[in-house]
């Protein structure tokens, strides 16, 4: 058999999308739900940033959407902390079960 690059079939992509012009990106956040997660991750800060007369719709929009971005790579962080840790203290308890083991050896 012959398995040279001839006989293998090329995967042919879609074409990306453009991307969405700013007016679809105002409508579809426009559109979006009041109580969408994205806009009421802190809703306390949300309001004070609401309350400024100099702030717009827009920019309360953007920083809520920023604070969103960075809480989820903050969780993501903490995931990986969390399985670090968790294997650490199956390595150590593993460690721990060999030394009771190995007391309990010498104790007969």
């Amino acid at each position: 058999m012959n398995f040279g690059s001839k006989s293998k079939k090329r995967m042919v992509l879609p074409t990306r999308p453009d991307p969405p012009t700013v007016e679809q990106i105002t409508e579809d956040v426009n559109r979006a739900d009041p109580h969408d997660p994205v806009f009421t991750v802190l809703p306390d800060s949300a309001e004070d940033l609401k309350a400024s007369s100099s702030t717009s719709e827009v920019e309360v929009r953007y920083l809520q959407s920023r604070r969103y971005i960075e809480l989820h790579e903050r969780l993501q962080e903490e995931r990986s902390n969390l399985a670090r840790r968790r294997d650490e203290l199956r390595a150590a308890g593993e460690s721990l079960g060999h030394s009771v083991m190995e007391v309990k050896r010498s104790a007969q």
